[in-house]
């Protein structure tokens, strides 16, 4: 028996569902992971005195998420710089 396109169509769009399924509950998880386990932690380890660079490489975000966190947390952080070339610059 021949499948016609339709049917090969609705197949392969089970399977983009399936894996988009399990992608946004994996993203869930990470977000969950990032907000009640990295954060805190994160922070802690600025406050004991960690560089801020390890933190970032260790925690796996980037400068502005983890300034941001600190910020918020009550630490000190340096005002982001102009961008090099920027018109403020001049």
């Amino acid at each position: 028996m021949t499948e016609i396109p339709e049917e090969q169509q609705a197949a392969a769009l089970r399977v983009v569902k399936d894996a988009g399924e399990r992608r946004a509950a994996l993203l869930k998880q990470a977000d969950e992971i990032l907000t009640t386990e990295i954060r805190p932690a994160a922070v802690n380890a600025a406050r004991l005195g960690a560089g801020r660079s390890r933190i970032r490489q260790l925690a796996g975000v980037g400068p502005s998420v983890l300034y941001r966190w600190l910020g918020e947390a009550g630490l000190p952080v340096r005002e982001k710089r102009p961008a090099k070339g920027s018109k403020r610059n001049v």
